[in-house]
């Protein structure tokens, strides 16, 4: 019989709790106490803290802990190192590391143990597993995370995304202990390319490095496999380098950041992968006119936004202030469109924001000069990096601007040479030996490029660059009639002028814009907003404004209009305009769309308090 879980624990009760040395070996001495939510810290010698300063390491700002030996053979203590990301005094993330030693034995193999035992309880707190303060704390109860396909696209924003990523993401999940692969793509729709010839069962995830512009193209991907069911099961995430970053808003805003944007979102949704857990994720089906298919995580736009949104590629190098500038010329251009929406209600009509609440406003993002964009090279073999010798090129990707960073979360005490003087540096000790059957020494299939064999589709290609082919796979819309029939009576019909609709899945159409505050991943709804005509630049403006806190429902606008739908269908009466399906340019027309709750899982990390307000 089973022995029964580990009840649970006071967010307070202490874990572990001992006495360490510090490196180099003459520092202060520490009282560490373990709890669910910190690492406490209280020097004892040379004179112990009334007030302790860095006393407190929350786990939420903590991306792993590894195991240390010094290379000095008479050195009986053992180490292990705590990498942690605080916040300075201006609010931007930094990386620390506290490095303790356990010299409490006689000889290092006790001190081992004991140094791997807080390693181990430290893991496993940030990976989720339960522990109680009488469970004896192994290496063994560590579970072992499956690889991540980790894909990088160097064009996206301000093109420093393979920079970002070998600066901060690749040091921060080697310190965590993820196992992954890293491929930069080389042009348009080389992600969906990838993943529809991907052997599933040998990845634990996909991350993309970039906007939102590629994780649309790997849920497509996934979507238009004959094993579509279980492709879209695969975990999927974002760590933001684009411009946009909307899903990486929203992910932040529910780990319970404050918010973000440039590297510090990057950092936060790297804490928050590090962590581990997931959500279920409803995506959107979008049916254009010419009959084509694509699904949406984030939106459908038409009118300001979506003008905004391509109007402002031409300013792609200034980053996110590219939005700044393209708003303010749409504000001066203001136009507006004529077309009828209709939809589903939701059974359930959501609460709106409660007036007055409003969300933090996130600091702005410094202006930087663009990155030259590498030379564009089509090889047969992928350009990528892994955390193991894998059947590839080279470990550093060409155009990479540094070589892989050490593994293991390296820090200064690991480099150099060591000539006897002083305190001998420190070497990883892993707290898992390496088995047959550990992702660490498993051989992949080589990744191919194109969809596995299918059915031909029965559609016509699209006449636009984004829309993807009509499609068998993927769900029936069984909300939907065929677009142009009648729609059902229960549907609601709204017909005349407008400046702007919006349909959003998650509660971000960017880092710091919050469209619907109400919104959850998983709450089987699109979220309708639009804006009628007659309303005034500056009206619009306070609108804009608002919504980097969230409150522009609470300004009692008369041209803002909210529904909370399952369904809906746009049909533009105007004869020019633009349409965009997560920020990619579809064809312009008649289309609609239902939602599939929880169809996808979205990488986000644990659920965090909500920030104050």
């Amino acid at each position: 019989m089973a022995p029964p879980p580990p009840l649970p624990m006071a967010a307070n009760t202490p874990i572990l709790h001992g006495e360490f040395g510090s490196y180099p070996a003459h520092g202060p001495r520490f009282a560490l106490t373990l709890t669910m939510q910190a690492l406490h810290i209280q020097r004892l010698l040379p004179k112990p803290e009334a007030r302790p300063r860095d006393g407190l390491v929350p786990l939420h700002e903590v991306s792993g802990c590894g195991t240390l030996q010094s290379r000095s053979p008479s050195d009986t203590a053992a180490y292990f190192c705590v990498y942690t990301y605080p916040r300075g005094r201006r609010g931007g993330r930094h990386r620390a590391t506290r490095t303790f030693r356990a010299d409490g034995a006689a000889t290092y193999e006790e001190n081992r143990a004991e140094a791997q035992r807080w390693a181990t309880a430290l893991m496993c707190l940030l990976r989720g597993v339960p522990l109680s303060g009488d469970q004896e704390i192994t290496p063994q109860l560590l579970p072992r995370r499956s690889r991540l396909l980790i894909l990088v696209n160097p064009f996206g924003g301000r093109r420093v995304a393979w920079q970002h990523c070998m600066e901060h993401v690749v040091p921060m999940i080697s310190e965590a202990g993820l196992s992954f692969n890293l491929i930069q793509t080389e042009r348009p729709n080389h992600a969906r390319e990838l993943v529809q010839g991907l052997n599933l069962k040998e990845w634990g995830g996909i991350v993309t490095v970039s906007g939102d512009g590629l994780l649309y193209e790997v849920l497509n991907g996934l979507l238009d496999r004959p094993d579509w069911e279980d492709a879209v099961r695969m975990p999927i995430g974002v760590l933001p380098c684009g411009s946009g970053n909307a899903l990486a808003g929203a992910v932040n805003h529910y780990g319970g950041f404050e918010p973000a944007v440039g590297v510090d979102l990057l950092l936060n949704c790297s804490l928050l992968l590090c962590r581990g857990g997931s959500q279920p994720l409803d995506l959107l089906s979008v049916t254009l006119a010419s009959g084509s298919r694509c699904f949406s995580f984030l939106s459908v736009a038409w009118g300001f936004l979506s003008d905004v949104d391509i109007h402002s590629e031409r300013f792609r190098a200034l980053g996110r202030a590219r939005f700044t500038v393209g708003a303010v010329l749409g504000l001066a251009t203001l136009h507006t469109y004529r077309g009828r929406l209709s939809y589903l209600p939701a059974t359930t009509e959501p609460a709106l924001p409660i007036p007055g609440h409003s969300l933090p406003r996130a600091k702005s993002e410094l202006a930087l000069a663009p990155v030259p964009a590498p030379a564009v090279t089509h090889s047969p073999l992928h350009r990528s990096v892994s955390d193991l010798p894998l059947p590839l090129p080279s470990l550093a990707s060409p155009g990479s601007p540094e070589p892989l960073p050490t593994l293991n979360g390296g820090g200064p005490e690991l480099t150099g040479d060591w000539v006897g003087a002083g305190d001998a540096p420190l070497s990883p000790d892993p707290l898992l030996p390496s088995s047959p059957n550990s992702p660490k020494t498993a051989q992949l299939s080589p990744i191919t490029e194109g969809p596995p064999e299918k059915a031909a589709s029965s559609g016509s290609p699209s006449p636009t660059l984004n829309a993807p082919e009509a499609s068998t796979w993927g769900p029936a819309d069984h909300l939907l009639p065929p677009l142009g029939s009648p729609l059902p009576q229960d549907w609601v019909t709204i017909e005349g002028e407008f400046v702007l609709l919006l349909a959003i899945l998650p509660s971000h159409i960017c880092a710091d814009l919050v469209a619907a505050p109400h919104a959850r991943f998983d709450d089987g709804l699109v979220h309708l907003c639009w804006v009628r005509s007659g309303i005034s630049r500056a009206a619009l403006l306070r609108i804009l404004l608002a919504m980097e806190h969230g409150n522009h429902f609470s300004l009692g606008c008369p041209h803002l209009g909210y529904a909370a739908a399952r369904a809906f269908r746009l049909e533009p009466l105007t004869p020019r305009g633009l349409l965009t399906v997560d920020g990619e340019l579809v064809e312009y027309g008649p289309m609609q769309a239902q939602v599939h709750p929880r169809l996808a899982t979205l990488l986000t990390g644990p659920a965090g308090q909500r920030p104050r307000t």
